[in-house]
C-alpha cells in the first residue's frame, strides 16, 4: 500500500539544522524522522504545516509525505506514516474506523475546527430555483443548473475522485436528476466557483468550511430535513433525506508514535486550531500566493502564548 504514497516534492525531508530548537532533556528521543502526512486541500496544509512547525521547535526530525485522504489510513496502519492532522470523521472509508477499533490507529482528539460539509450555490440562483434553499427545489429546477453536457439534467460538482463518492452516491440514493461531476482538485473547484460568480452563471458544489471562500464570496447551503443524532447517508429516500453527516476532524498518529515520540505525542495531543487560525493561513495561501512555510511560521509567531505551553507541558 505504501507504493501508493509518494513524497512531497514541495518539502522532502526536512531535517532540524536550523536554529530555533527547543530541547529539553531526552528530547528529541530519537533522530528517527516523524512521517507528517499532506493531503490534496489547502486547510489540511495550513494545519500539517504548523503542527510540523511546533515539532521542529522541539527538536524532530520531520518528513512531510504526500498521500491521499484514503490511502493514507493502510499508511499509518502499517507505521509507514505516522501523524495526520486532520481526519474528517464523515469522509474516512471501510478500513479506518476498523484500523481505529483495532489500535492500529490511534485518535489524538478533535483538532478544535467547527466543520460544514454540504452543497453550496449562488445567491443569485435562488431567483432562478426560487425553491431553494430546500433541497427539495432541485427535483423542479435541475435545468436551471445544467450545463450543454448535462441537459436535461442538472451539474454537480462533487469532491475530487479519491476523496470518496459521498455526493454521487445521494444524487443516486434520492434519485435526484443532476449528474454528479468529481472536481479534479480543490484548486480547480475553487477556480470554477469563482469562474461562475463573476458571469452568474449556475453552479451547485459540494463544498466545506473553514474556507477562504466564505470570506471572499457569499453562498448559500442547500438545507436538507432535520434529524435527531447523525446523518446516515447510505440509503436515504426522497421525501426524508438528511444530506450529510457532519464532521469532527480528528488527529490521529500510528499506533507505535507514542512509545517512539512521547513528548511529540503530548504535545500534538494538546495541539489545537481554530477556523479563525485556518481561514487566515488558507486566503495567505490561496488568494495571496505566499508560501506555506511562511504562512505557518507567522502563525507561531503571533501566537506564541497559545502554542509555548504546549510544548513546555510536553517537555515536562
Amino acid at each position: 500500500m505504501f507504493n501508493l504514497l509518494k513524497v512531497a516534492s514541495l518539502v522532502s525531508v526536512t531535517l532540524l539544522a536550523s536554529s530555533g530548537a527547543v530541547t529539553a532533556g531526552n528530547v528529541p528521543e530519537t533522530d528517527e524522522p516523524i512521517k507528517v502526512i499532506m493531503n490534496d486541500w489547502t486547510g489540511q496544509h495550513v494545519s500539517t504545516k504548523i503542527a510540523g512547525a511546533l515539532l521542529q521547535k522541539m527538536g524532530y526530525n520531520i518528513e512531510y509525505v504526500s498521500a491521499g485522504a484514503l490511502p493514507q489510513h493502510p499508511g499509518l496502519a502499517q507505521g509507514n506514516l505516522h501523524f495526520q492532522a486532520e481526519v474528517w470523521s464523515n469522509n474516512v472509508g471501510d478500513l479506518y474506523p476498523k484500523m481505529v477499533e483495532t489500535g492500529e490507529i490511534i485518535v489524538l482528539g478533535d483538532l478544535g475546527l467547527e466543520p460544514r460539509e454540504g452543497w453550496i450555490y449562488p445567491p443569485y440562483m435562488e431567483e432562478k430555483c426560487p425553491g431553494l434553499p430546500s433541497y427539495k427545489a432541485l427535483y423542479d429546477c435541475a435545468q436551471a443548473f445544467a450545463t450543454a453536457e448535462s441537459f436535461p439534467n442538472g451539474r454537480l460538482i462533487t469532491y475530487p475522485a479519491d476523496w470518496g463518492t459521498r455526493s454521487r452516491d445521494v444524487v443516486a440514493g434520492i434519485d435526484l436528476p443532476f449528474n454528479a461531476v468529481a472536481g479534479g482538485s480543490e484548486g480547480a473547484m475553487i477556480a470554477e466557483l469563482q469562474s461562475a460568480m463573476a458571469t452568474k452563471s449556475p453552479i451547485l458544489t459540494m463544498m466545506w468550511q473553514p474556507h477562504w471562500i466564505f470570506a471572499a464570496h457569499d453562498f448559500n447551503w442547500v438545507e436538507w430535513n432535520p434529524i435527531d443524532g447523525e446523518c446516515i447517508e447510505e440509503n436515504q429516500e426522497k421525501e426524508t433525506a438528511c444530506g450529510f453527516s457532519q464532521a469532527t476532524v480528528n488527529k490521529v498518529v500510528w499506533s507505535g508514535f507514542e512509545e517512539t515520540w512521547p513528548a511529540a505525542f503530548k504535545m500534538l495531543s494538546m495541539m489545537t486550531l481554530t477556523n479563525a487560525d485556518q481561514n487566515a493561513g488558507i486566503l495567505e495561501v490561496d488568494n495571496k500566493g505566499r508560501d506555506i512555510h511562511d504562512v505557518a511560521d507567522e502563525w507561531l509567531a503571533n501566537n506564541e502564548a497559545t502554542w509555548k505551553p504546549w510544548i513546555a507541558a510536553a517537555m515536562n
